[in-house]
């Protein structure tokens, strides 16, 4: 799983075969396709890696902050550091989708579930702040953008400018409130 999880991160699905997925992890491909039956099947698991990956760090980021308002903020501090990662690639689901989301419905559906459960998370911080659900779905929309545009300027700032816009987002919607 580490293997593969590393060779499509860096490479993508496409351009990986299963010879050196194997190669990598030093199994043979009789015991990938135990584990695996498809290629399909082993993108699946790495994403289902990663999602518990990103959960539990964002989870500890959000856990640190100590108000509702800091805890939203604290998703954009999160992406700020994987951001600066040398081997940051962008969003794994956003690659995997734009590679098999056409042609792989389940590797779509588990991209999909992924996006929502952010989205719920959000939506679950922002009501704790006291604020709409929309604005929610809003800040998760910043944070994909800001995602997507990182992998693609190579610019970490991008989280920063998308922290910014978060404030602002709360504080008008806050303001909104009274």
């Amino acid at each position: 799983m580490t293997a593969a999880d590393r060779l499509f991160y860096a490479h993508g699905v496409h351009a990986v075969g299963m010879d050196a997925v194997r190669a990598a992890a030093e199994v043979s491909l009789k015991r990938i396709y135990q584990l695996f039956p498809s290629k399909d099947d082993l993108v699946i698991g790495v994403l289902h890696h990663r999602t518990e990956q990103w959960t539990t760090g964002l989870e500890a980021a959000v856990g640190a902050a100590t108000t509702p308002r800091g805890r939203l903020l604290a998703v954009f501090d999160y992406l700020d550091a994987w951001f600066r990662e040398d081997d940051f690639r962008g969003c794994a689901f956003i690659n995997s989708f734009g590679e098999l989301g056409a042609s792989s419905p389940a590797v779509a559906d588990v991209v999909r579930t992924q996006k929502a459960t952010f989205q719920a998370q959000l939506r679950e911080r922002a009501r704790a702040a006291g604020l709409p659900d929309a604005v929610g779905a809003q800040l998760a929309i910043l944070a994909e953008g800001a995602q997507t545009t990182a992998a693609i300027s190579g610019d970490p700032a991008a989280a920063g400018q998308a922290r910014d816009a978060a404030e602002l987002l709360i504080d008008a919607a806050l303001a909104r409130r009274v």
